[in-house]
């Protein structure tokens, strides 16, 4: 039977108190009975990246990852890991008075759409930055941001209304996935929740998409693949006589078959691959794209088929997929880094 407190395991208390990494994975993993593929949610790395690790061919030296895994793998206290008495949750949960707020128009002022328009820029500027350094750092200025945004929704009207509530939600899904690259999936659920009624109120149905599939990988991550599925199925249904947007049709359709190739339906996964792949290269202009897929260009389209590939194991088209991209992701250090582990595994695996 696997130990239910690995911290009370010398060797794996020591290895911590080295910060020898790739003792820490394989004590924890022998002494709990998990795999490397049950680790990922735990630390929020992927197994070809743990693997490398695990080999003690890569070191962990940034803080964020760090503190991720601490409180992924539970660390006591008394090794300097996560506190008996967790921070007040005030930081992270969502406000009680956002979801008081009257969100339907109101006659009384003109709220400022330019300084609207701003924040809208700064955020996509942000979510950048994300991609680089995380976003822990910018968890208290977004809050702010949208603190602005929603004290300007019972003044507007109209279109005006529209594109502050749809601001609102991108902030709120912003903020929901933060919460859940820390671990906080309570909070990052609550956060989607705002962010789905302030989508489907403005009526931005691409918004409203992209936070139900962002949903439906929530419970990927929590390896429940059919329920994922569903969701990110529904993802892709727009209202009668409305579309969605070849973007956001593509990542609800890239993360469905995800979730089918978790289920053990390889060749619907495929289907889907190639579905994803086609959609996304109909919105090669950046400003085609939603704000919140900037990112989907055909770089990051074919390393979504890489993923698929990998996903039901055609080593070889991944390790292919894989290699013809990596050179496009110089600019960003933690994806490169991720997707050269994945290129690696898919390599010797071929």
């Amino acid at each position: 039977m696997s130990d239910r407190q690995p911290w009370t395991n010398p060797r794996l208390r020591a290895a911590w108190a080295r910060k020898d990494w790739a003792a820490i994975f394989r004590e924890y993993r022998r002494v709990t009975g998990l795999s490397q593929r049950e680790l990922e949610p735990l630390v929020g790395m992927a197994q070809p990246y743990i693997s490398v690790i695990e080999r003690g061919n890569k070191q962990i030296t940034s803080a964020e990852v760090i503190d991720r895994i601490t409180r992924g793998l539970n660390v006591p206290e008394e090794l300097g890991g996560v506190p008996a008495r967790e921070q007040d949750l005030s930081e992270w949960m969502p406000p009680p008075e956002l979801r008081e707020r009257i969100a339907h128009a109101h006659t009384t002022g003109s709220p400022d759409v330019r300084t609207a328009d701003w924040i809208s820029e700064v955020l996509a500027t942000y979510r950048r930055a994300e991609d680089q350094v995380g976003g822990r750092e910018l968890w208290s200025v977004v809050r702010s941001q949208l603190d602005s945004v929603t004290r300007s929704i019972p003044d507007a009207s109209g279109a005006t209304a529209d594109k502050l509530l749809t601001l609102a939600g991108e902030h709120a899904h912003w903020l929901s996935w933060v919460a859940a690259q820390e671990g906080r999936m309570g909070v990052a659920l609550s956060w989607l929740d705002l962010a789905q009624g302030w989508a489907s109120e403005a009526g931005a149905y691409d918004l409203s998409s992209w936070v139900t599939r962002v949903r439906s990988h929530y419970v990927l991550t929590h390896n429940d693949p059919l329920r994922a599925m569903r969701i990110a199925e529904g993802a892709r249904i727009a209202p009668p006589g409305r579309s969605l947007s070849p973007a956001a049709e593509a990542i609800a359709a890239h993360t469905q078959g995800m979730a089918a190739a978790a289920a053990g339906e390889r060749d619907r996964a495929r289907q889907l691959s190639d579905q994803a792949y086609e959609l996304a290269l109909r919105v090669p202009d950046p400003g085609e794209r939603p704000g919140w897929l900037y990112w989907l260009d055909p770089v990051r389209a074919q390393l979504q088929r890489a993923d698929m590939a990998y996903a039901v194991r055609d080593w070889s088209d991944a390790a292919a997929l894989y290699g013809a991209s990596l050179s496009d992701l110089e600019g960003y250090p933690r994806d490169h880094a991720y997707y050269s582990a994945r290129y690696d595994d898919a390599r010797s695996r071929a």
